[in-house]
């Protein structure tokens, strides 16, 4: 069971659908959670909401594509040994995936795949902030683009 908040802080675009949003996720969850109920939020806003919360959470005064804030289990029901299945939030910024995937030579919709695959995986507790856990996680994050049907992102490659 899979459930998303999809919350649109800017006026409603074509992409990404509340559907391909969940097939994205859906292929994101990696074992143990596979098998379990997952909840998270997306919200897409703009660049100035994307500034602020990465200068506030992160210390960089730039928006930028995706944020993730994984959610942490509050003490006492970890202790009962009761599990939320809230994974977490992303926030996605836009007018940054968009102008990535144009720089990137990508197309809009693979893009996005890719923002919300990263994004996923961070909640899960993926990170790339050395060399070993970069190369696991963009290993991860190639197998999941090719299994629903993407190339490499870290690759670039001609817009079709």
């Amino acid at each position: 069971m899979l459930d998303i908040d999809l919350q649109w802080a800017i006026e409603e675009q074509a992409i990404p659908s509340l559907e391909q949003c969940q097939k994205w996720v859906s292929a994101s969850i990696q074992s143990p959670r596979s098998s379990q109920p997952v909840e998270l939020t997306i919200r897409i806003v703009d660049i100035e909401e994307s500034q602020a919360l990465n200068s506030e959470y992160r210390g960089k005064d730039k928006p930028t594509n995706v944020l993730s804030f994984e959610f942490e289990q509050p003490p006492g029901l970890v202790d009962i040994g009761e599990a939320l299945p809230y994974l977490g939030d992303l926030v996605i910024c836009a007018d940054v995936v968009k102008e990535e995937a144009k720089q990137q030579n990508k197309s809009l919709e693979a893009h996005w795949a890719h923002m919300i695959v990263h994004g996923t995986l961070h909640l899960q507790g993926y990170d790339h902030i050395d060399e070993g856990e970069a190369e696991e996680m963009e290993g991860i994050e190639i197998e999941i683009m090719h299994s629903l049907g993407y190339t490499d992102p870290y690759c670039e490659q001609e817009v079709k």
